[in-house]
């Protein structure tokens, strides 16, 4: 499956070096591609610390800039990286970082979240595990006078999100919380930790708590009296996370005017198929039928994360003799629960040696008991295979031919979250939801991603209401969310949340399956009788993680 080794050429040694770069100023980033070696603390969220990585963005630019490409793969290189490195630029001097705060994926999150990632296997893992909770306390105060200078500049996320937030916080402060009982649950695989280490993890926990108390005292005290009233970020800042998120510049009132459209059409196709079900049934009847099938419940997140499991390894097998070739170290997927309870499900790569696997982890939100399988049996094919864990971990193994910025930090949300969507009309085409039923659940995620779409761009860009009856905003956005999906009010309130604070991110799924199907339509027409869907899919995974508009200027 790999390309012949190929050597390294002066571009591939300014990505490398870039990499280098990111693992020092970031070492979250580090922890998530398998680079240890920061492991033991933080990035500087400080006002300091983001203006130093803004200046290494701009002298790596200005490098890559003044060096030509030797052949196709570095000038697929280069024009990525250099989007990349312009967005950071333009995102820093618009000044993001003084109101990054959302509920999903802010350094509010990011810095508890990195534990999940860290190795816990040895007594030595988890002295580092103290060493970096012992420097948990900087990094918050880093970010605190972040926001607060954004304060003071009028640069401020809105209040709903400060709000969310402070409530998260206090969720892992608890004395139930994640510190508490990530340290009371401390162990090697293999015998016990050393009391000295013990008392030391529980000091460090306990200081950590409090300095996550004090950000959220800083957020409903400083911040939340001065945080924005509207939701919305305009259509300039929305203009540049689209970007950010896609990879591609879109027309974004023509996306607009799309996803109206597709939501209709998924509507229709799901009406459809809800008769297959209960002849003459609606989608809520024919929702409300399967809800009451119990040979399609799971009961309990340990039911949950043991089918998950299985989903995924009948897929990796069979897809693995049929539809993809499929390397030893891509077939090993662990499905996990995480050890939030904040309502996402989300997919983490391998490190670059596969040491730690893909995971595919599932935020279950307090409450949640069971769990209907018609409904989420295509979020395993698109986490796992054939969707995100088969084109990421495709590009971690193709060592050959990509540089360590192409196989690990590359890439986008709309190239991999449209690339999952794909996957799961794929696995359609393919006959893995013949089932009605399953098939009804995959619509009712598509119907889901075409709303967030009309949701997302509607509420940021302030655009009228589809019902004429005024503009968008955060209560109506919570009601046509209600009206769209069919999720327990706790997944729909927080999704709904994650829109509103993550602009460009939730229409990036569907946009960004809309620009794959478009391109592998172009591939095919370019090549007519000629053309091989199993070429496409290799060639176009083969080219790693990059933005859409790389993509389709690699692909043609």
């Amino acid at each position: 499956m790999t390309t012949p080794e190929r050597t390294p050429t002066p571009i591939d040694t300014i990505a490398e070096a870039w990499v280098d770069t990111v693992a020092e100023i970031d070492p979250m980033v580090a922890t998530y591609i398998g680079r240890f070696e920061h492991n033991d603390r933080f990035a500087d969220y400080s006002p300091e610390g983001l203006a130093a990585g803004a200046e290494a963005a701009r002298g790596t630019l200005a490098r890559l800039r003044a060096t030509e490409p030797v052949d196709a793969i570095d000038a697929v290189t280069k024009e990525d990286l250099e989007r990349t490195l312009e967005l950071e630029i333009d995102l820093h001097e618009a000044e993001w970082p003084l109101r990054d705060l959302n509920v999903i994926a802010s350094p509010a999150q990011d810095i508890r979240s990195v534990f999940d990632l860290m190795p816990t296997d040895s007594v030595e893992d988890w002295a580092v595990v103290s060493k970096r909770m012992a420097a948990l306390p900087d990094a918050i105060e880093g970010y605190t006078r972040t926001l607060r200078e954004g304060i003071d500049r009028g640069v401020v996320p809105a209040r709903r999100q400060v709000n969310e937030v402070a409530g998260q916080i206090a969720r892992y402060t608890a004395d139930n919380g994640f510190f508490a009982s990530f340290v009371a649950d401390a162990a090697p695989s293999e015998g016990h930790l050393p009391a000295t280490l013990t008392r030391e993890l529980t000091d460090r926990a306990n200081a950590a708590r409090v300095a996550y108390d004090r950000l959220a005292t800083f957020l409903t005290r400083e911040l939340a009296p001065v945080a924005g009233e509207k939701d919305a970020v305009g259509r300039d800042l929305y203009a540049l996370h689209s970007r950010r998120f896609l990879g591609a510049t879109i027309d974004l009132d023509e996306t607009y005017e799309w996803g109206v459209e597709e939501l209709a059409r998924m509507v229709a196709e799901q009406e459809e198929i809800a008769r297959e079900i209960l002849p003459g049934a609606s989608v809520e009847e024919a929702v409300a039928f399967l809800e009451q099938d119990e040979s399609r419940k799971l009961h309990g997140t340990d039911a949950l994360q043991r089918w998950m499991q299985e989903t995924s390894d009948r897929a990796v097998e069979e897809l693995g003799r049929t539809h993809f070739d499929i390397a030893d170290p891509i077939r090993r997927l662990q499905c996990m629960i995480a050890p939030t309870k904040e309502g996402g499900i989300y997919y983490t790569g391998p490190t670059d040696d596969f040491s730690r696997p893909g995971r595919m982890w599932w935020s279950v939100p307090e409450g949640v008991e069971s769990f209907d399988t018609w409904r989420e049996l295509t979020t395993v094919y698109h986490e796992g295979i054939p969707g995100h864990h088969l084109q990421i971990a495709q590009a971690v193994y193709n060592r050959g031919s990509l540089n360590s910025w192409r196989r690990l930090l590359a890439g986008t949300s709309g190239h991999a979250e449209g690339w999952a969507l794909y996957a799961e009309r794929l696995m359609e085409q393919l006959g893995y939801l013949d089932d009605p039923a399953d098939r009804l659940g995959m619509l009712d995620g598509q119907r889901m991603r075409a709303a967030r779409v009309v949701l997302d761009i509607g509420v940021h860009l302030d655009k009228p209401r589809p019902d004429g009856q005024g503009r968008w905003d955060a209560d109506y956005a919570l009601e046509f969310m209600m009206r769209n999906v069919n999720m327990p009010a706790e997944f729909v309130r927080f999704e709904v949340n994650r829109y509103l604070g993550w602009p460009g991110q939730a229409p990036s799924y569907k946009v960004g399956q809309r620009i794959w199907e478009n391109l592998r339509d172009d591939y095919a027409a370019a090549r007519g009788a000629e053309f091989s869907i199993k070429d496409f899919h290799r060639r176009a995974l083969d080219i790693g993680g990059v933005g859409l508009d790389t993509l389709r200027s690699a692909l043609s």
